[in-house]
C-alpha cells in the first residue's frame, strides 16, 4: 500500500502529466499512434516505477505529506484557541494573560542580564520557546475545562435525574411476575433504557464535580510550574537544562491531558497530539466587551 502511494505521487508530478500527455499527443498525431503511443506507456511506466521507489523521492512525499498533516492540525489547534477564547470568562483570560505575560517579561530580564546590548531579542532557544507554549497550552486549556465544567454542573439536575431513577426503578420492580406477555416486555425495555440513560447521566455529574477540583489545583500547580520555569531561566543560562525542564514540566501533565479529553462531553472540544499555537509569540490575549 505504501509502494502505491509513491506510484500515484510519481505519476501525478505535474511535469511527469505534462510529458505524458505532451508524448501520447504527439503520438496521435503522427498517425501512427499504434506504434508510438504504446512506447510512450512503456517510458511512463519506466519512469513512475524509478521514480516512485527511490528512496530520495519518498522522503520527499512522506515529508510533503506530514507537512500537509501539520498544516491540518495547526489550523485545527488554531481554530480550538479561538473557541476557548470566546467561551473563557474574561477573569479566567486576564489570568492566563497575565501568566503569559509574566513568562515574557521574565525572558526579557535574562536577556538584559545576559547582554544588554541585545535587548529586544528574544533570550529562549525556539526549542524552550516550543516547550513553554505547550505548557501555556495546557494551562489554557485546563481553564476552559475547569469554566465548562463549572457550566456543566450549574445546568445538572441531579436531583430531579435521583427521582427518575428511583421511579424508573419502581416501576420495573412492578414488572416483576408479568414475564410472558409481550406489552409488558415492551415497557420492560423501554425503561430499561430509560434507567440506563439516567444512571449515564448521573455517572457524569459525579465525574465533572470530581474532576473540578482536580481541575482547579491542576491550574494552581501548572501556574506555579511554569512561573518557576520563567524565573529558573534568570539565574541558569543552560538551554539544555532549561529544556529538559520544561520536558518534564510537560510529561507531567499527560495524565491531565488525558482527563481533559475524557472530558468532552463538557467541553465540546477534543484534542488528541494537535499542534500547539504560538502563545508566547502571538499578540496580547483580550476579552471580548
Amino acid at each position: 500500500m505504501r509502494l502505491g502511494k509513491y506510484l500515484k505521487a510519481a505519476f501525478l508530478n505535474r511535469w511527469n502529466l505534462l510529458l505524458f500527455g505532451g508524448g501520447m499527443a504527439l503520438a496521435i498525431l503522427t498517425g501512427r499512434p499504434d506504434i508510438f503511443a504504446p512506447l510512450v506507456l512503456a517510458g511512463e511506466v519506466a519512469y513512475v516505477g524509478l521514480l516512485g521507489t527511490h528512496p530520495r523521492f519518498q522522503k520527499h512525499v512522506d515529508a510533503q505529506e506530514a507537512k500537509a498533516m501539520r498544516l491540518e492540525g495547526s489550523a485545527g489547534a488554531e481554530a480550538a484557541l479561538e473557541r476557548m477564547i470566546e467561551g473563557l470568562p474574561p477573569k479566567s483570560l486576564a489570568r492566563f494573560e497575565a501568566l503569559r505575560s509574566r513568562c515574557l517579561e521574565l525572558r526579557q530580564i535574562a536577556l538584559e542580564i545576559k547582554d544588554p546590548g541585545r535587548a529586544g531579542e528574544m533570550p529562549l532557544e525556539a526549542l524552550q520557546l516550543a516547550g513553554l507554549d505547550r505548557l501555556l497550552w495546557i494551562y489554557l486549556r485546563l481553564l476552559f475545562t475547569h469554566h465548562s465544567l463549572e457550566r456543566f454542573l450549574q445546568t445538572a439536575t441531579e436531583a430531579e435525574i435521583r427521582r427518575d431513577i428511583e421511579r424508573l426503578e419502581g416501576r420495573l420492580k412492578g414488572l416483576a411476575g408479568k414475564a410472558g406477555d409481550p406489552q409488558v416486555e415492551r415497557v420492560r425495555r423501554a425503561l430499561e433504557d430509560n434507567l440506563e440513560t439516567s444512571k449515564a447521566r448521573l455517572a457524569n455529574i459525579e465525574r465533572a464535580r470530581s474532576n473540578h477540583e482536580v481541575m482547579q489545583l491542576e491550574i494552581d500547580r501548572l501556574e506555579a510550574k511554569i512561573r518557576s520555569l520563567s524565573e529558573l531561566a534568570i539565574n541558569r543560562q543552560e538551554p539544555e537544562f532549561i529544556s529538559g525542564q520544561v520536558d518534564q514540566a510537560a510529561a507531567s501533565m499527560l495524565q491531565t491531558e488525558k482527563t481533559m479529553n475524557e472530558l468532552q462531553f463538557a467541553t465540546g472540544i477534543e484534542m488528541v497530539d494537535e499542534v500547539v499555537p504560538e502563545l508566547l509569540r502571538r499578540p496580547t490575549v483580550r476579552a471580548k466587551e
